[in-house]
């Protein structure tokens, strides 16, 4: 009798510990797969992180991230890894007016799609005509399921919009959830944001804010998480190559540092713009969904947090119509985090699509954001501000651009074990938290199809009412 050594376990290389990595390296623990992590900083979570703040020592965040409701594969994702907990979920959304007058957004018991239609009849942002306006323009909006280049703007003109609806409407709701301006938006995403946002199932709209920093959600709990799972994360760790066989499939990973990772698979969770510098000479031509990489473009996202020696804001939350400042977030109501010690209110503040920031100093946009407070708020004139910080991520979310669905690759590649992943790969979503883990999930169902161990992991959506079916039409693929 001679002894049987079992075969050894595929191994799969995961380049890049965001959000997309993590949910590829998630969804495959526990299928006799032997994954390894790496990540060039000392951190998890990608844009999703936290780091300590110089002055005080806790964790800041880089920007506010929220999930809704409506985002089912990041739920899985934390439910999975034992964080679902740690969000809170506010059925209520808050919108001031640059006049201080503040509406609510929440369900009357009318069946989707009519449930927010209270709260829309009864903001007190837009004029009754102006109302009837922007309902014509999401009745519009039904109809737009063709492929088009005409930026969304352009069509909201066309669609009988005014300067007003535009920036008190659609450009409120709109720029904070796809990190756009309305000029360079594609009308296929702002259709999804409101329909399947916000219309098709009575809770999607509903925010989930974490209780706790990003550093911590998406950073050193999942380390936790990983390492007792027998994932091996190699942080501070840079890749440099993928590397292919005589054959043209991948057969490992080369480190900056020259150390070489032999795998059956890599998946390469890394921004657009990273792609091709990690491919071997002549690889690229192999890959026609990327021939088109060098049209992706970035949208930066602003986040500014100041400490104040006294309450500012009386909300968890709200969105500010018309202004700089777009949404405050009090943390110290949501996470407990205060000024100094059992005092002080802690505010971040986050500006999306914040082009017009970047020729800024952080000292001119903060000043800029405290004006815009003040306006609010009076008391901010009067209190003492303890700490600040302005944060710029210039290269946030990838541009949701006319026509970019078009060009977004599959995550699987024509080369043998080369697996894409990231938020800006074909995921039917924009650029979100839900687009990243889906785009993981998506990578692992390409392995697990390829060692003979087919699953389907992406979630389902939530449900729809018949009746906005027939309203709605169905989503867009």
């Amino acid at each position: 009798m001679t002894d049987f050594t079992p075969p050894a376990p595929p191994r799969v290389v995961i380049v890049g510990g965001g959000l997309a990595g993590l949910a590829t390296a998630v969804s495959l623990v526990g299928l006799d797969l032997d994954i390894t992590l790496i990540e060039s900083r000392p951190r998890l979570g990608g844009r999703a992180s936290s780091f300590p703040d110089p002055s005080t020592g806790e964790l800041v965040d880089n920007c506010q991230h929220v999930s809704m409701t409506c985002c089912t594969n990041l739920t899985d994702f934390c439910r999975r890894v034992g964080t679902a907990n740690l969000f809170r979920r506010d059925p209520v959304l808050r919108f001031l007016s640059p006049e201080g007058k503040l509406s609510e957004m929440k369900p009357s018991p009318l069946p989707a799609p009519f449930h927010l239609a209270g709260s829309f009849l009864g903001a007190n942002y837009l004029t009754l005509f102006e109302r009837l306006r922007v309902a014509f323009g999401l009745a519009c909006l039904r109809f737009a399921t063709k492929p088009t280049l005409e930026p969304f703007a352009q069509w909201l003109k066309r669609h009988g919009q005014t300067d007003r609806t535009i920036e008190r409407y659609w450009g409120t709701v709109l720029i904070s959830a796809l990190n756009e301006r309305l000029e360079n938006l594609d009308i296929s995403h702002a259709r999804k944001v409101f329909f399947d946002g916000f219309l098709r199932n009575r809770y999607g709209y509903q925010m989930e804010l974490p209780l706790v920093p990003l550093g911590e959600l998406y950073g050193s709990r999942l380390e936790t998480w990983l390492q007792s799972r027998g994932v091996k994360l190699r942080m501070t760790t840079g890749a440099k190559s993928v590397e292919l066989g005589a054959d043209g499939t991948v057969t490992g990973l080369t480190l900056r540092n020259g150390e070489r990772l032999d795998a059956e698979f890599v998946v390469l969770a890394v921004p657009f713009d990273r792609v091709a510098s990690m491919l071997p000479e002549g690889a690229i031509a192999q890959l026609p969904s990327l021939e088109h990489l060098d049209e992706f473009r970035s949208s930066p996202i602003t986040g500014v947090h100041l400490w104040f020696d006294r309450d500012i804001c009386p909300w968890p939350h709200v969105v500010t119509v018309g202004r700089l400042v777009q949404w405050v977030f009090n943390h110290t109501e949501l996470q407990g985090r205060r000024a100094t010690g059992e005092t002080g209110q802690y505010l971040q503040i986050v500006i999306s699509a914040s082009y017009d920031l970047l020729s800024k100093d952080n000292a001119s946009i903060k000043d800029a954001v405290l004006k815009d407070l003040a306006e609010i708020w009076p008391a901010v004139n009067e209190a003492n501000l303890v700490h600040w910080r302005v944060v710029t991520e210039h290269g946030a979310t990838f541009a949701v651009r006319p026509g970019i669905d078009a060009i977004r690759p599959p995550q699987r590649t024509p080369i043998d074990g080369l697996i894409l992943a990231g938020d800006w790969t074909d995921t039917g979503w924009p650029a979100t938290m839900e687009g990243a883990v889906r785009s993981g999930y998506k990578a692992a169902e390409a392995i697990l199809a390829d060692v003979d161990r087919a699953e389907v992991l992406i979630k389902p959506d939530l449900p729809e009412t018949r009746l906005a079916r027939l309203l709605l039409g169905p989503p867009l693929p």
